[in-house]
């Protein structure tokens, strides 16, 4: 189970997401952090975890009102050891190939299922799968058509994020099943380790998160538990894939 913290960043500072409400979103306060400038807090959450990714939502991007760039360029700058996975909205074009950055691109943002087509074979390419309540945000074939899916989806519930409601296991577990051997994150929601002990039973690859991170409900030791399980899986996946292959001859 891979916990990725994440930064939501409007005009230079970090915010303080809600239920998707971003007219509602204010410069975090944070035991964490002394300010809310993007370099304070993804230090912060380094005091807690050596996290190896951070998600980045750029809203002013996302919302066609500017963009961050020059911050999460510095980021990558500062912290040079860290993937950062960027949501940039119509914009996450513009990391193409930059060093240090996955692209997330979220079907809120997309007009049409074909387009994203020819992205998904990126390996730096992750698709959001946007969900406000029962609502699908985006064009309908990208939630019908499994195909039309890359290696790495996230689950975003909006309604769920920093209100304490829990993640939507119902709908994940559905999408990790017709995912197939895609690795599936949920974003909104978690609460605690029992929550991310429920999204490990049912199959998801990690989570999003950050009020937990903030507010203490997720500590060290959480994290270390969800990293150790992670290298378990990992090396349980790797048994099998050697089983699974032929030995070669040796010469």
């Amino acid at each position: 189970m891979r916990i990725i913290p994440v930064i939501d960043i409007r005009n230079g500072a970090v915010v303080r997401a809600r239920a998707g409400d971003r007219t509602s979103y204010r410069p975090i306060a944070t035991p964490l952090a002394t300010t809310s400038a993007p370099a304070d807090v993804v230090a912060g959450f380094l005091t807690l975890h050596p996290f190896e990714k951070i998600y980045v939502a750029d809203l002013d991007a996302i919302e066609g009102s500017g963009d961050n760039r020059r911050a999460i360029g510095a980021l990558t700058q500062r912290y040079p050891s860290l993937r950062f996975m960027v949501d940039a909205g119509a914009k996450s074009d513009d990391w193409r190939g930059v060093s240090g950055i996955e692209r997330v691109i979220g079907s809120e943002t997309l007009s049409d299922g074909e387009s994203f087509s020819v992205a998904k074979d990126d390996p730096n390419v992750i698709l959001s799968l946007d969900f406000r309540g029962d609502e699908f945000l985006g064009p309908r074939p990208l939630i019908d058509r499994a195909e039309l899916w890359p290696r790495r989806i996230i689950v975003m519930t909006l309604a769920r994020v920093g209100v304490g409601a829990g993640p939507d296991v119902e709908r994940l577990a559905t999408i990790i099943e017709r995912a197939g051997e895609r690795r599936v994150y949920a974003a909104g929601g978690v609460r605690d380790a029992r929550d991310l002990a429920r999204l490990e039973a049912i199959g998801a690859a990690g989570a999003l998160v950050a009020t937990a991170l903030h507010d203490g409900a997720l500590n060290r030791a959480d994290l270390e538990r969800a990293n150790v399980m992670r290298q378990n899986t990992i090396r349980q996946d790797t048994m099998r894939q050697e089983k699974r292959e032929p030995r070669k001859a040796p010469f």
